[in-house]
Formats: structure tokens, sequence, C-alpha cells
């Protein structure tokens, strides 16, 4: 008669590896079936740990992070882990003296113990180019307490940092508005210093370990006291004098790489006819459509430029190969706007004509280009111009949108002669073509 081996004859560190596998539900649930079991699922630093672990190990450091328990670490990092990802500025911000312009398009990824959020925006030092631009703009950490701690870079230069809270309405919305610390540093206690101290901001941990030296050696030191005290009220000085960051909201884009049903779908980035670096987000409708807007600040003379389309069709159709020689005859007489590469890979890959470099953009025609399938699209230029007092600018255009093989495309209106070829701004989870801010 074969014996039958149950879960407690295992050694617990066998133990510990299944039940890693397992939900924070599919726990508490074993948890109420036996005693031991339950002593089991309520080990932190081993159960919860491993489970912390083999979710999340390969990304971040979890040891790292300020825990007073694994356990409310994961449900922590459960939470924000929705985060990871794009986000987008909901509303138009100005730039005034008593605030500072926000950035348009923010990017979650994880670091050693915190999430971190970057400016993403077309590089401004690379003319004609596909490279992008990443800066600090936001750090969401764990303080020693096991609550929640964030901090805003709000110039990008990893500067003074400022405490902020993070409030969050839903799982794609979120705001950010600074804390107000300024009733209680206006104390002449020492209390209030100290609450003012707190959210005095640096570069962690390199300030933080130095804070923490001084705060020691000043306390050994003759006059030690009275120094502390006045680096205190400077500090609460020049938090006062400091200009404050506005609230900002965040909404999530959610659909942001394309799908076989959507092949579109996303964000991608192109270079226009005047040699900037344009990021798109492609979505698709509840009904079949397409739409493409442009992510950035818009221009000042059209009021509603930043919610009006680049490209729009009703119809997601696409016609198949073979095309019509009348399709075929449309691509092949366009160019493709793309970078000025080096000379000597131009003149290797194609035969150049004189007049080809235009604006210090290379207009190259591929015609080799491998085709997919190709859309219609509608229009470009339906905005409301403030100079028209409020009706709509007649410029509508009829354009195609053609997709390759390799799963990008591009897109052109019929009254114009290029391309805009369309990139991936990410690959496998990270941003391509970073350079140094």
């Amino acid at each position: 008669m074969e014996s039958v081996c149950s879960f407690s004859d295992f050694p617990e560190d066998v133990q510990m590896c299944i039940l890693s596998f397992l939900g924070p539900s599919e726990i508490a649930t074993l948890a109420c079936t036996s005693k031991p079991l339950g002593l089991l699922c309520a080990h932190d630093s081993k159960l919860w740990l491993s489970m912390c672990e083999r979710r999340w190990g390969s990304y971040t450091r979890i040891t790292q992070w300020n825990t007073t328990s694994y356990k409310h670490l994961y449900n922590t990092l459960h939470h924000w882990e929705n985060l990871l990802g794009f986000w987008r500025r909901s509303g138009t911000t100005t730039t005034t003296a008593a605030t500072t312009p926000t950035p348009p398009l923010l990017f979650f990824e994880w670091g050693p113990s915190f999430i971190s959020a970057s400016r993403v925006s077309p590089s401004p030092s690379q003319s004609a180019s596909y490279a992008v631009t990443k800066t600090p703009f936001l750090s969401l950490t764990l303080s020693k307490e096991g609550h929640m701690a964030c901090f805003l870079d709000p110039d990008g230069a990893q500067g003074e940092l400022v405490a902020v809270d993070v409030s969050f309405m839903g799982k794609t919305h979120f705001v950010v508005e600074e804390k107000d610390f300024r009733s209680s540093a206006s104390g002449d206690d020492c209390g209030g210093e100290e609450a003012a101290v707190e959210v005095e901001t640096g570069s962690p941990p390199e300030k933080l370990m130095a804070e923490i030296y001084q705060h020691f050696a000043n306390r050994r030191s003759p006059g030690g006291d009275r120094s502390r005290r006045q680096r205190r009220r400077e500090k609460v000085r020049r938090l006062a004098r400091r200009r404050r960051w506005e609230p900002q909201h965040f909404v999530k884009i959610v659909n942001c790489s394309p799908t076989p049903g959507r092949p579109l779908q996303g964000l991608w980035k192109g270079i226009c006819d005047d040699m900037s670096l344009a990021f798109y987000l492609v979505v698709y409708d509840d009904i079949g459509g397409i739409a493409c807007r442009r992510i950035g600040d818009p221009p000042e003379h059209f009021s509603l430029s930043g919610h009006t389309p680049v490209f729009w069709t009703s119809n997601a159709t696409f016609l198949e190969s073979p095309f019509s020689p009348e399709e075929e005859s449309l691509y092949d007489s366009r160019v493709h706007l793309r970078p000025v590469q080096p000379s000597n890979e131009i003149l290797e890959q194609f035969a150049l004509l004189d007049g080809e470099v235009v604006n210090q953009m290379q207009q190259i025609q591929l015609s080799d280009n491998v085709l997919n399938r190709i859309l219609h699209i509608s229009s470009s230029y339906d905005l409301v111009v403030p100079d028209l007092a409020g009706t709509l600018n007649p410029r509508n255009a009829e354009g195609r949108i053609w997709q390759y093989q390799n799963g990008t495309f591009g897109f052109g209106f019929l009254s114009e002669n290029f391309v805009v070829d369309m990139k991936h701004i990410v690959h496998n989870g990270c941003i391509v073509d970073v350079v140094n801010s």
C-alpha cells in the first residue's frame, strides 16, 4: 500500500517556496485551515519576503526598501505596480512666476528601492533625430515607519526636491500636490522647526547620510545646538521663499502598445516636416474608429489644437495586398522624413540627387519599403483658429496610413508629398534612443 505524503511532511523551506506562488487572498484562506499553516502563513521574513522576491525581485531590490513588514511591502508594491508605464498630463498648464511647468508625458519604472517617474520629451539638442530625453520628475518610496514618501524634482536637475502628496483616484488618475508645512514651519518652538526640517529635501540617500553625520557631530561639539537651530531657521526661510508647485493631474495611457487586433494603437514618435520630433498617441474607439493626437504642449495660436486629431478615420478596414496601381503609385511618389545620416552611410545605401537634403533633413525615397496594408484617413486640420472667430478652418485633407511588415507605419496626406514614419518609443518595457539630459 502506497503511503500518502501530506504538505506538512515537506521541509519548511520547501513549504515556503510552494506558498510563495500564491496570492494574498489564497494565503489568507490557507491560514484558516489549521494552526500550523496559520503560523506558517504569518511568517513575515520568510513567506512574505519570498512572495515579494518572486514577484518583483527581478525589477527592484526588495531588501533595500524601508518597511515595517514584508506583508505591508507586498500590499504597497501591488498597489504601486499600476503606476508603471506612461501617464499624460490632464489639462493645460501655464508658466508664470508662481508656477513651474509640468511635463506632458511621464514614464514610471522601477528603481532599487523606489518607483520613479521621468519626464519624457523629444531631445531638444538633437535636431531631426529620434533621440528622447528622460529627466527626473517624481519618486515614491517608503519611510522607515512604512508610510508613503513622495519627492518631486521641479526642475529635473536632481537638485532640491519637494515633498509632495500623491492622491490616487482609481487606477487611471492621480494628483500631485505639494505638502503644506508652512503653518508648522512658522512656529518659533523647536517642534515647528523640526517639522519644517522633515520636508527639507535634497538628494537622498547622500544628503540623508550627511545630515545624520552633522546631527551627531554637532550634538557633541560646543555650540552645536545653537548652530543646528540656526540652520533649521535658514531652511525654514528658504522653504518660505521658494515658489510653490501647483497641483497637477495625470491620466494613465492604458493602451500604449499595439496588439494584433489594434496594430496602430499606442505611443509613437515621428519626425515632422519642421525638423522636430513629435510624440503621437493613436487610440481606437468603441465603434471602430481611429484617432491620432500629438502629445505635448499645444502651439499658442491654436487654442484647442491639443485636443484635435492629427488624423482620424471612422473605418479601420485596411486594404490588403495586392494593391491597385493607383495606390502603389501614390506611395512610391512620396518621400520619407528621416534624420540626417552620416554621408558615408547615405552613399552606401541610396543614390541621392542634388537638392535632396532640405532644411538639414534627409528626405529619402524608400520605394523598397515592404508594405503590408493601407488604410484611408480623413482629416488633419479640423482646428478652431481664434482669427476666424470660432469658425472651422476649411483645410480638410484626405490621406493614407501605410503599415509595414515590421509592425511600424507611416502616414501622409494627398496634399503633401512626404510620409511621416512612426517609430516605437518603448521596446521590451524600456524607452529607446535615450540621451542624457
